[in-house]
């Protein structure tokens, strides 16, 4: 209930009393024997309505990723499904989640399916009610447009990628895995683009409350977003999806100044005037980034870039961390 009134979904703005529990009855069970569940306030509901944005999966490739199927599923099943599912690696969340969604869906129980694909700038870019008995298909379909539409960085390889942000409102991973090219699950190969030697991360965000999950997706942080890790949010997030690795605290150093410092020097063969370094604010909000300009050619090669700014230093403040964007 924190994060929802901190995105600002309260029953006021809803006009309606939001019910909000972990307690779950179990419906039924998929084919190979998955227990299906569902939140008890919804099973008792007159019918149900599946929300959510169709996109890209922050821990697989796959026709379905994360959309109305895994609302169906882990949404509705809340920290009991996510258990089962998560207890069969990424096999169970690929894989078992489709089966367990459309058991859900076959309930009789749900009216339909609201699906929403965003643009590269957090706008809705298309908006569709879907029965039941087309969820799966349709959902297919969406994924392939979106993946047209979502954000991504201007350049394919650099040697530091700079974060200024990590957190739960930016991706379910604190960074969007899809952005920043880790997926960081032992077992499964990590995307082919793009590639970063280096990611420093630099904060967390207030809406985290202390869960820093994604972490682990840097190699360098600092000492105020350590400070700001409350560990028990995180591990039991981490605890959730098994996917340790993303827990993992990085090297800590004082300032932005120290972990860009660290990260040229250990940049091999690499003077440092030739680094090829990209900033972004987080990985939700693309739409401005800084790029050193030896990126510049590659970036405007790459698609529609607009430069708004010419060279310039990076300005710190007087405790060392960047300038806010």
């Amino acid at each position: 209930m924190k994060v929802l009134r901190s995105l600002g979904v309260t029953e006021e703005f809803c006009e309606a009393q939001i019910l909000s529990s972990m307690e779950v009855v179990e419906i039924g069970r998929t084919g190979r024997g998955v227990p299906v569940y569902m939140d008890r306030h919804a099973s008792k509901a007159d019918g149900v309505v599946i929300v959510n944005r169709i996109k890209a999966h922050t821990d697989f490739r796959g026709p379905v990723e994360s959309g109305l199927l895994k609302m169906a599923s882990i949404g509705l099943g809340k920290h009991e499904q996510a258990l089962a599912l998560h207890g069969y690696g990424v096999t169970g969340i690929r894989d078992y989640m489709v089966e367990v969604g459309e058991e859900v869906l076959r309930s009789g129980r749900v009216l339909f399916g609201v699906g929403i694909m965003e643009n590269a700038y957090d706008e809705p870019a298309w908006i569709e009610a879907i029965p039941p008995e087309n969820v799966a298909t349709r959902e297919e379909e969406l994924l392939e447009e979106y993946m047209g539409l979502m954000p991504s960085l201007p350049v394919r390889e650099m040697d530091v990628l700079f974060v200024d942000a990590l957190g739960k409102n930016y991706s379910g991973t604190g960074m969007d895995t899809n952005v920043i090219g880790r997926f960081r699950i032992p077992g499964e190969a990590e995307p082919e683009s793009p590639r970063a030697k280096y990611l420093i991360v630099s904060r967390l965000s207030e809406q985290s409350h202390g869960n820093a999950l994604g972490v682990g997706l840097a190699d360098l942080t600092t000492e105020r977003l350590f400070r700001a890790i409350d560990y028990e949010a995180m591990n039991a997030n981490v605890m959730t999806s098994t996917f340790l690795e993303r827990a993992k605290v990085p090297m800590v150093l004082a300032n932005d100044r120290e972990a860009l410092q660290t990260a040229i020097r250990c940049n091999w063969g690499v003077p440092a005037e030739e680094t090829r370094f990209v900033r972004i604010p987080n990985t939700l909000h693309l739409e401005h980034a800084y790029l050193s300009e030896n990126l510049l050619e590659e970036a405007r090669a790459a698609g529609d870039l607009e430069v708004i700014g010419g060279p310039d230093d990076l300005r710190f403040g007087p405790d060392g961390y960047l300038e806010e964007f």
